[in-house]
């Protein structure tokens, strides 16, 4: 497909269905490209263009056909040319391209706009509504997808028919490859939650208030592709992500300024995200900058940095999450802060934060972490979590384990490791306000830090946990014939009755009575059908521990 031609095919088409008097609107007729490249006129008001449209101002803006595909080029909509009407995006058999970014609403940078616009915390912004099994995609890595604050996306899949957001490289011509990146720029969701970049009165769930006005900068561009997030309502609405899938995302706009996967920007918890997978992504698969939203049923398969990455005071939960990092390339399975900007922050600042609720306090339950320990990735080395900057999370019934790989190919054993605390984390683990319980640790590193002098695995072994330091070279904590080490087949958890750790049954007891340990199993296939990169008839290549 010849993209660039395609652009300039849809300007005339725009150009066209602008034209006309006052009443009712004559919708000119869209384009599509034969075979021979020649333009063919077919109704736009027809079941023969069944592209998505939007009315603005009397006029209908309509999408126009190629082949199978509905093309949208940037007079449709761009960074500088927002939704600010409703869209939905309808079922065809082909592809949705976008030659821009996709955004959602208008961006505010201050309380009177955004009044005088009538969009207030859970406001009455533009709602981009996605059928099941379709498939968007855009160019560059300069695109991207945003959904502003007050608007929503309502992207509901099925496990038979999931929605599918890529690049064109990916999605039309076939050549990206099976780990490629930074394909597109990826997603941004900005709400009205609490950051902790935001100056409050009050304490988090109590009487907490806006001391000044929040506008927090997403990343992203600058210019007319900066948006912004922030407010004081942990509940509000950015809308419904359904058996979702972003793949091959990510780009590096400037130093600290990196797109991820998606990137949930004080999102509440209003917002409703089930079964979610963020496959090859040049930076984080998802990142929370605070707020509460809830994710459950995550896949990260190929995340260049940190699969999940939370920060300035997130207190949502995780309940489900499986991570693959690549053979060759990944970063942490999860990096915690818990206040935004932590280094220029004063100890006075950061009592105040923790003693009001305001740094992160996330729960995350039933996660696989398989993590390759390299040492070259793009970013960092592979680890486990690290835990830093105050944030006091909850981690419960969790496999984290570099048994696969190894890291006897390192010159220094130090870069790779289950588990890490630092900063105000250790006094709270000491004193209960960090919880990490019911989970088993497998890597040849088991952690890296202690609390407060005193030993991190002696901690986590008196805390109702299995921890195991796997061999050097790498074993297969999967085979029968190991006698110390059982806990996994493939990336699914060993029903507990058949795991081993240290050559004997595993102590570990799942809380809230659940039935294994770890984020997936062979009798809960929570991952089946609708995920990419797993089953042999939808993936580009094989798992590497296969």
């Amino acid at each position: 497909m010849n993209i660039k031609t395609l652009g300039s095919v849809s300007t005339l088409a725009l150009v066209l269905s602008a034209c006309g008097g006052g009443g009712d609107i004559n919708i000119a007729p869209s384009n599509s490209i034969g075979d021979d490249n020649s333009v063919v006129n077919s109704p736009g008001t027809d079941t023969n263009n069944p592209c998505a449209s939007y009315d603005n101002n009397g006029t209908t803006v309509v999408g126009f056909l190629s082949d199978s595909n509905c093309i949208y080029d940037t007079n449709f909509v761009d960074l500088d040319k927002p939704l600010t009407v409703d869209l939905s995006i309808p079922s065809i058999p082909g592809v949705h391209v976008f030659q821009g970014s996709l955004v959602v609403g208008q961006n505010y940078t201050n309380d009177a706009d955004m009044a005088a616009a009538g969009i207030t915390q859970g406001g009455d912004g533009a709602v981009l509504t996605i059928a099941a099994g379709q498939t968007l995609a855009f160019q560059s890595s300069d695109d991207y997808l945003v959904v502003n604050r007050g608007s929503q996306i309502q992207a509901v899949g099925t496990a038979v028919n999931p929605i599918t957001i890529t690049s064109v490289s990916d999605a039309i011509d076939g050549t990206v490859g099976a780990e490629d990146v930074s394909q597109w720029g990826g997603m941004i969701i900005n709400g009205f939650g609490v950051t902790n970049k935001c100056s409050y009165t009050g304490t988090r769930s109590v009487d907490l208030a806006l001391a000044s006005e929040c506008h927090v900068a997403a990343e992203g561009k600058a210019g007319a592709g900066q948006t912004n997030y922030g407010g004081n309502n942990d509940a509000d609405n950015s809308g419904t992500l359904e058996y979702f899938i972003v793949k091959h995302t990510g780009a590096l706009v400037d130093v600290g300024n990196e797109l991820n996967g998606i990137a949930f920007d004080a999102v509440g918890s209003g917002t409703s995200v089930n079964y979610l997978e963020a496959y090859s992504t040049y930076d984080d698969g998802v990142e929370m900058f605070g707020g509460a939203v809830n994710i459950n049923h995550y896949l990260a398969l190929y995340v260049r940095d940190d699969s999940i990455d939370i920060d300035e005071g997130y207190i949502g939960t995780f309940d489900y999450a499986l991570v693959i990092q690549s053979e060759s390339d990944g970063n942490r399975c999860v990096e915690s802060d818990g206040i935004g900007s932590y280094s220029s922050k004063d100890q006075t600042f950061i009592d105040d934060m923790i003693a009001r609720g305001l740094n992160s306090s996330a729960t995350i339950k039933n996660l696989t972490c398989i993590i390759s320990a390299e040492e070259n990735g793009t970013h960092d080395p592979g680890q486990g979590l690290r835990i830093r900057e105050a944030h006091f999370p909850t981690i419960q019934n969790a496999i984290i384990t570099t048994a696969y790989s190894g890291d006897e190919k390192l010159g220094d054993d130090d870069y790779n490791y289950c588990l890490r605390i630092d900063n105000e984390g250790q006094q709270a683990a000491l004193d209960g306000e960090l919880v990490f319980e019911q989970s088993i640790l497998a890597c040849q590193d088991l952690v890296d830090s202690d609390l407060e002098g005193q030993s991190t695995l002696a901690w986590l072994n008196n805390n109702s946990n299995n921890t195991q330091q796997s061999a050097e070279e790498g074993e297969d904590p999967t085979a029968t014939s190991n006698p110390n080490l059982q806990i996994l087949n493939g990336f699914f958890s060993l029903p507990l009755g058949d795991m081993v750790i240290n050559g004997g049954p595993t102590t570990v007891v799942p809380t809230e009575g659940r039935a294994y340990v770890g984020a997936v199993s062979e009798d809960d296939n929570w991952v089946s059908g609708w995920t990419y990169g797993l089953q042999e008839t939808n993936r580009g290549q094989s798992l590497w521990f296969e």
